[in-house]
């Protein structure tokens, strides 16, 4: 910072306002001093910094150890939404999510002077771990609302609900009634919601779901299985007319039993998943969907960690809820 402040003609304190972005600055000096920053290649010591400011920088995220859509596009979100604002991230992928397991990491962020944790919980055994947390630090629950009972004070998570609810809905609105939902695990907030979202949307249009509730996983191979059984269902008196996937990827192996099978999609059957998965428009035919908005949500979380005291006692529970988008493509036409 020296020599920047000889090179820029300033003084030290000056380049400091600078990297704080002080507003007394006028903006040929700080144009000097950036000048002169770019010129000498500098880079700020974050180490040194913590030791004046007593802050890191740095926040801490638990996610589980897997590869899915959801988890992944979260965590990649919320490091992006922190990197706009000047913050790192520690990392620590779980596989396990006992008592101890949780407070070794809770421990391990504490001991890098994380500012905050974000916990990434699509699982029931994740939000029921972080009842363990005695933090010093403010933490964020990413889940669905249904997940409020882990007695974080704040959670966030896109509301799958709701999306169901406008995948269910659309399929009414083009006058399907016997619409099956190929759910996710059950031990997976996002795919009780989903289901509870499915099975409102029909009862409000007062069509029984009875019978059309297929439980599964998130896999293609699952979707494909569940596929070449409903293809035997479409010669019956009450032929299923359209599926909602719980995700993008059950809806993939689905479409590629329909096409395998000769059955034609929408003309036979519509299908509508949900994430909106990278290269779902290219499905043929493209995939009707719910897409995710998860950069909000990487912004959104960020937000809510950054804002208001850490938890000292356990207390009335604040939930975010952001909200998703249907995008219609090719996969769904009205009955008949």
């Amino acid at each position: 910072m020296s020599d920047v402040a000889k090179v820029a003609g300033v003084s030290h304190q000056t380049v400091s306002r600078v990297l704080n972005e002080h507003p007394s600055v006028r903006p040929e000096t700080r144009d000097r001093v950036l000048a002169a920053i770019e010129k000498l290649g500098y880079r700020r010591n974050s180490a040194a910094r913590a030791l004046v400011t007593r802050r890191s920088g740095t926040i801490g995220i638990v996610t589980p150890d897997s590869a899915l859509y959801g988890p992944t596009s979260t965590l990649i979100a919320i490091e992006q939404a922190s990197r706009e604002v000047g913050l790192f991230v520690s990392v620590a992928t779980l596989s396990s999510y006992d008592a101890e397991t949780m407070n070794h990491v809770l421990d391990h962020f504490l001991s890098q002077g994380v500012e905050g944790i974000v916990v990434i919980a699509p699982q029931v055994d994740v939000a029921a771990a972080v009842e363990t947390f005695v933090s010093p630090v403010p933490v964020v629950l990413v889940a669905d609302a249904s997940a409020v009972g882990a007695g974080v004070v704040r959670t966030i998570g896109v509301d799958q609900y709701a999306g169901a609810r406008l995948a269910t809905e659309h399929l009414l609105e083009l006058g399907h009634r016997r619409i099956v939902h190929v759910a996710g695990p059950t031990d997976w907030f996002d795919a009780r919601a989903r289901t509870e979202g499915w099975r409102d949307a029909l009862g409000a249009a007062g069509v029984s779901p009875e019978g059309l509730l297929v439980q599964g996983d998130w896999s293609s191979a699952c979707g494909y299985d569940v596929g070449r059984r409903l293809t035997e269902d479409l010669a019956g008196r009450e032929p299923t007319t359209a599926v909602f996937a719980g995700n993008d990827q059950l809806a993939l192996g689905m479409l590629h039993a329909f096409w395998e099978q000769g059955v034609s999609v929408p003309a036979q059957i519509s299908v509508v998943g949900f994430d909106d998965i990278e290269g779902s428009r290219y499905f043929a035919p493209s995939l009707t969907t719910v897409r995710q908005p998860f950069a909000t949500l990487g912004r959104a979380c960020l937000d809510l960690l950054m804002a208001g005291p850490a938890r000292a006692e356990p207390g009335p529970v604040s939930v975010a809820a952001i909200a998703p988008e249907l995008v219609v493509r090719e996969t769904t036409a009205r009955v008949g």
